[in-house]
């Protein structure tokens, strides 16, 4: 899933087949709730509703659109790969198409990377620099060899990183692992 347009509208037909609630609902509960900060109506979102954080994340981002200080999911990923960065789109593109592949996947865009989320994070994306993407997932307990290191101090959230520098890069290795965190997710 590639395009960022699919991706939310899996994450809107997911969120109402598992919670019994249109988005519309949510929404309207959302603007209702009397947050007016998009890290507060996401903690009430995930608290007192039982959403998880992408499904939250999502909900808050539309309900607040109107806050010039909330991003839309579209909005952070054209900022992501802007400038030096762009050369690194397709190489997300294609690790994007091999996790939306897998089902139950949210995608939850943020400022500098993009998690993907099952039933918890299972692995994150990041334009670092204008040649490399690296893939971060968690792996716990699997040894890293070749391309496949330790994720060390580069990302507390993931057990493990990839350095991508192309479209080719991202093989049926890489795909391996990723289906092999979505697994344990």
């Amino acid at each position: 899933m590639a395009d960022m347009d699919a991706a939310t509208a899996k994450m809107v037909a997911n969120l109402e087949s598992n919670t019994g609630r249109s988005f519309a609902d949510w929404l309207t509960l959302a603007r209702g709730s009397g947050q007016a900060k998009h890290g507060q109506l996401v903690a009430w979102l995930k608290s007192e509703q039982g959403l998880t954080h992408g499904y939250a994340n999502l909900v808050a981002h539309k309900a607040l659109a109107s806050d010039a200080g909330s991003m839309a999911g579209d909005d952070l990923m054209a900022s992501m790969f802007e400038g030096p960065k762009a050369a690194m789109k397709p190489a997300y593109d294609r690790v994007a198409g091999v996790v939306g592949g897998l089902d139950g996947v949210e995608f939850a865009p943020k400022k500098g990377y993009v998690s993907f989320r099952r039933s918890k994070q299972f692995g994150l994306a990041q334009p670092s620099t204008k040649d490399r993407l690296d893939l971060g997932l968690n792996l716990k307990g699997v040894e890293p060899t070749g391309r496949l290191e330790a994720a060390g101090s580069w990302n507390a959230m993931v057990t493990h990183r990839v350095r991508i520098g192309s479209t080719e890069e991202v093989d049926a290795e890489v795909e391996g692992w990723i289906r092999q965190a979505w697994e344990r997710a």
